[in-house]
Formats: structure tokens, sequence, C-alpha cells
């Protein structure tokens, strides 16, 4: 019995840790100030944050059609955005897979993705996968909260969205959430880190 109670708390530790603790090596860190790009989203148009003139920072969201990760995330991915945008973070969501690989995430498929989940958002491609290495992103969904300050974009948040990507309604922990309102509130952000669970991205 106690070998067995043994198990099943060394069960919720790894799982717990699964999320708290973040091993990517490459990439950005938190403090970092991450680079502007111009990719094109989903309408034709060529994005860049620097046209979001008064936006306070951004939900930075790598994600494609065909993870089964990335597809349990996108209604939480719309949420995040119909929250936070009007309030200067909005989602940016970016397709960093090789569509050579993953036909099902090229540009056609995008746009009639965003169009039969009414996406809210930028959904941008990384053509010849050049932002996401920068990024460090490994993972999709993997998440980066930027904030606007004098130096430029600092990273101010790497990792998930929250603690259960199988069901929205059993989530304990809301990264995401917690870390916007911290920085909306001013104040320091709990938890800066946590590890991305998805699907690898594609190259």
């Amino acid at each position: 019995m106690k070998i067995l109670k043994l198990l099943a708390v060394m069960v919720l530790a790894l799982t717990i840790s699964a999320f708290t603790i973040n091993t990517e090596g490459n990439g950005y860190k938190i403090g970092d100030i991450a680079t502007d790009f111009s990719l094109e989203n989903i309408d034709g148009n060529m994005v860049s944050l620097s046209d979001f003139k008064t936006a306070k920072g951004f939900i930075v969201v790598f994600t494609c059609n065909t993870c089964p990760y990335a597809v349990a995330y996108e209604d939480r991915v719309e949420a995040l955005n119909k929250k936070y945008a009007d309030k200067g973070y909005p989602v940016i969501a970016i397709m960093p897979n090789n569509t050579n690989v993953k036909p099902g995430d090229n540009m056609e498929a995008m746009k009639a993705r965003a169009k039969a989940k009414g996406f809210t958002f930028p959904y941008l491609m990384d053509k010849g996968q050049k932002i996401y290495p920068q990024y460090g992103a490994t993972k999709t969904p993997h998440i980066y909260i930027l904030e606007k300050t004098k130096k430029g974009n600092e990273v101010k948040y790497i990792g998930a969205i929250d603690d259960n990507y199988k069901d929205a309604s059993l989530v304990n922990e809301k990264y995401v959430e917690n870390a916007v309102d911290a920085l909306l509130e001013g104040n320091e952000i709990k938890v800066k880190e946590t590890r991305a669970i998805g699907c690898s991205i594609k190259v």
C-alpha cells in the first residue's frame, strides 16, 4: 500500500513538473528582447509587431492546424484574444511547420481553418522557418508573452497556455492569463516559464 501511495505521489510530481519546468536550451530567455518580424497573414498582408501601435505587448502563439494539442487549444487561444486584445495584449499566431512535411498546414489550409473557427487574431506563416528558431519554440502550441518596453519587446513568459490540454474545464493554473493579468496590474509574474506541451515543430 505504501509503495502504491509513493508511486501515485511520484506520478503526480512528474505530471506537475512536465508543465512547470522548461528545459529548452536555445532561443529567447526571460528578459530578452524579441526582434520584430514581417510574416504573411491569411489575408495576404504582411504583419509585424510594430504594426500594433497601441499594444502594450503581445501573446505570441506558435501553433498549427494538424497537431491535436494545437487543435485542443484553438478555442482557448481565441478566448485569450477576445479577453486581452482590447486591453493591449493581442494574440499573434504563427504557423511554424514545414508545409512540405505537413501539407495540412499550408496557407490555404490555414485560411480554411481560420474561417471555420472564426479566428479574430492574425494567423501568420513562418515561411522559410526563420522566426520560430529565434524564439526557441519547439512545440505547437508554444507561447511567448512580450511586453513593450523602452528597450523593445521584452520576453516575460514562455511555455504552456495552462496545465490541462485535455479539458479546459479541469484547468487549475491558467499560466498565460495569470501572466498577462500580472503585467496589466503592474505586478511580478509568479510563474514565468513552463514546459510547452504539444507536437514537435516539423522541419
